[in-house]
C-alpha cells in the first residue's frame, strides 16, 4: 500500500500541462520597428499602407495586432527617413511631418473602426421603466408647514408657558423672571415649548427674539415673524418673500 502512493503521485505530475515559453508582447513589436528602420523608407511606407488596408477587414486578435504594428511601424518609418536624409534638418522636418500625418490618420482610422462600439453598449440590459420611475432622484425634500403666529396682547397680561406672566408696564415688557424689554410693542408670541419669545419692535422696525434657553436676545431689523416650525422661529421680510429659518437669517446653525 505504501509503495502505491508514490506511483499515483508520479502519474499526477506527468498529467499536468507543461508550461510553454511565451515571448514578451513588446519583443515582436520591437523587431518590426527595427525592420522598418533598417529598410528604405520607400519600402516601409507601402508595408504600413498594406497594414492599414488589412485593418479595414480584420477584427478580433488580428485587428489588435495590426493596430500595434501601425503604431510601432510609424516610429520605425521616422527612423528610416532620418537615416535617408542623414539626420539633417530637412530629414527631421520630413520625419516629423510624416509621423504627425501618420498618427493623425491612424487616430481617424481607429475612431472609424470603433464607431459601432457605443451602439453595442446601448443594447446593454437596463432597468425597466417602473423601476426607474420609482427610483429616488436627488435628496428627499422636507415639507415645512409653518404654524401662524398667535399674538397675545400684553395690556392685561399674558400667561408664560414656562410659568408666571408677562406684563406691559411703563412702555416696556416685564418678564416673569424679572427682566424688562424696551422699544417693543405690547404684544408677544411664544414657541410651543416656551423657549422662544417674539415681540415686534416699536414703530414696525423689526422683531425681537429672546432665546430663554441660552439667555440670548436678537434684535432683527427689517424682519417679521412668519410662523413656527419644530419649535423654531421662521422669519420673512414681507409677504412676498419666502420665509427663512432663524439659522439662515443669523448666518449660522442654531442647535436645539
Amino acid at each position: 500500500m505504501d509503495a502505491h502512493v508514490p506511483q499515483c503521485a508520479s502519474v499526477v505530475r506527468l498529467s499536468e500541462p507543461v508550461p510553454r515559453h511565451r515571448w514578451p508582447a513588446w519583443l515582436p513589436a520591437l523587431a518590426w520597428l527595427l525592420l522598418l528602420a533598417c529598410l528604405p523608407w520607400w519600402l516601409g511606407l507601402p508595408l504600413l499602407l498594406a497594414c492599414a488596408f488589412a485593418l479595414l477587414w480584420r477584427v478580433g486578435p488580428s485587428g489588435a495586432l495590426l493596430r500595434r504594428g501601425l503604431r510601432w511601424g510609424l516610429v520605425g518609418l521616422l527612423l528610416a527617413i532620418l537615416h535617408a536624409f542623414s539626420a539633417s534638418a530637412l530629414g527631421w522636418l520630413w520625419g516629423l511631418l510624416a509621423t504627425l500625418a501618420g498618427y493623425s490618420l491612424l487616430v481617424l482610422l481607429e475612431s472609424w473602426l470603433d464607431r459601432a462600439r457605443p451602439r453595442e453598449a446601448s443594447h446593454a440590459p437596463t432597468a425597466e421603466w417602473p423601476e426607474l420611475a420609482m427610483a429616488p432622484v436627488g435628496p428627499v425634500d422636507t415639507i415645512v408647514e409653518l404654524q401662524s403666529p398667535a399674538w397675545r396682547v400684553l395690556g392685561q397680561g399674558a400667561a408664560d408657558p414656562l410659568g408666571g406672566e408677562l406684563r406691559w408696564r411703563d412702555g416696556a415688557v416685564e418678564l416673569a423672571e424679572g427682566g424688562l424689554l424696551v422699544a417693543v410693542e405690547p404684544r408677544a408670541d411664544f414657541s410651543v415649548d416656551g423657549r422662544w419669545l417674539a415681540l415686534p419692535l416699536a414703530d414696525q422696525r423689526g422683531l425681537l427674539l429672546l432665546d430663554r434657553q441660552r439667555d440670548r436676545c436678537h434684535r432683527l431689523r427689517g424682519w417679521q415673524l412668519a410662523g413656527w416650525h419644530a419649535g423654531q422661529p421662521w422669519l420673512s421680510r414681507d409677504e412676498e418673500h419666502m420665509p427663512l429659518a432663524l439659522s439662515h437669517v443669523l448666518g449660522r446653525d442654531e442647535d436645539d
